[in-house]
């Protein structure tokens, strides 16, 4: 009697062993917590561009008090900026609106210092920045732009701003994980 019990029990607890490894499994994808202890650290130079309207010689080539020579790289021009605040995770750093000489626009996020995690991502946004941990619904409601995956979680970088979107509407940067809907932090942006 006592062996006919131990069958029955036996795929019952190989059923509930499996049902435990995958939900561990799905757990550690999901989470990913070995992201906490790992950084990736990026420093990216501000891009530089040269103003292709200045560096032109006129048709009939340069007169003989004219020199040809490239021009120096025009700088870029900081629009706005502020300074990175804590929401989910503690988070630091600057974050820039900067136009290069080519009129393009970039997003610097310069000595930024947050924690790792899931498909993190930096969002151009029209919400307001709001102090403590309101990371949660914030920035998923109103306007934003996402401008691709965290390159790292230390460092500074650069993100690019598509041509077909206005700056200008936008005030506001976050560092957001698009797996749980939440901000790891915040910076409004200044007008400099």
């Amino acid at each position: 009697m006592g062996r006919g019990r131990s069958a029955r029990v036996g795929p019952w607890l190989a059923g509930v062993l499996l049902v435990a490894v995958a939900g561990a499994g799905f757990g550690l994808y999901w989470f990913q917590p070995w992201k906490l202890w790992q950084d990736e650290t990026v420093h990216e130079a501000l891009p530089v561009t040269v103003d292709v309207n200045t560096s032109r010689v006129p048709a009939e080539g340069p007169s003989s008090s004219e020199k040809p020579s490239t021009p120096p790289p025009a700088e870029p021009v900081t629009l706005a900026s502020g300074e990175l605040i804590s929401h989910e995770h503690a988070t630091s750093g600057t974050v820039k609106l900067v136009r290069l000489a080519d009129g393009s626009h970039v997003v610097r996020v310069e000595d930024l210092d947050t924690s790792n995690g899931p498909d993190l991502r930096v969002l151009l946004t029209d919400a307001p920045v709001k102090e403590g941990r309101p990371g949660r619904h914030v920035f998923d409601d109103g306007k934003h732009v996402g401008l691709g995956k965290l390159k790292g979680n230390k460092g500074s970088q650069n993100y690019a701003v598509p041509a077909d979107v206005d700056p200008a509407r936008y005030s506001s940067v976050s560092i957001w994980c698009d797996r749980f809907d939440v901000s790891f932090g915040a910076a409004e942006l200044a007008v400099t």
